[in-house]
């Protein structure tokens, strides 16, 4: 048995903490631990009945001014599971809730991010839509990191659970996300 645990990031316990710094140093080798404080980073585990966590994700938010209008926007970020874990539907599970729990969030307009290509149908089987055409612009306006940049395969998926916010004005746009140097693009 499973259960889906959500923390913000500053107050997550010791022990899970540790266990997904090491999802995470295993995943992306060499990347720092931690989300920028300013993204009001919350963190998702889906944990076995022993402690173990089986996949992880972090939830970031920020405004952000697109076509004219402000936006609260949110992302996931840190997508993990555990090695030993795959291919039992975790990480599905796991994207999933955390689609369900900003789909209930009333300062949530939209969620956008981006992920690898192969991993699209993986997104979208958790409620995502692809945005075909559509690049988010990360890191800040001095150091801007694209989704389209050289030798990125990127795509982005979003979800609109804000009731006036028209995903037309997202499909094949350049997005300025600007999330800032550690979370370049979330």
């Amino acid at each position: 048995m499973t259960r889906v645990l959500a923390y913000e990031e500053a107050g997550l316990p010791a022990g899970l903490a540790e266990q997904i710094a090491d999802l995470e140093a295993q995943a992306w080798p060499g990347a720092g631990a931690g989300h920028d404080p300013a993204l009001a980073p919350r963190v998702m585990a889906l944990v076995d009945e022993d402690g173990t966590v089986a996949a992880s994700l972090a939830l970031l938010f920020k405004e952000i001014r697109h076509a004219g209008r402000t936006y609260r926007a949110a992302g996931l970020s840190a997508v993990v599971t555990r090695h030993t874990a795959r291919g039992r539907g975790y990480g599905g599970r796991l994207v999933a809730a955390a689609r369900a729990a900003l789909a209930a969030d009333p300062a949530v307009d939209l969620v956008l991010f981006s992920c690898d290509r192969p991993l699209v149908p993986f997104y979208e089987a958790a409620g995502f839509t692809r945005l075909p055409g559509t690049v988010l612009v990360g890191g800040t306006p001095e150091e801007p990191l694209a989704t389209d940049a050289p030798g990125f395969d990127k795509e982005v998926l979003a979800d609109f659970p804000g009731p006036d916010t028209a995903p037309a004005a997202f499909a094949g746009a350049r997005i300025a996300l600007y999330p800032g140097l550690v979370d370049r693009l979330w």
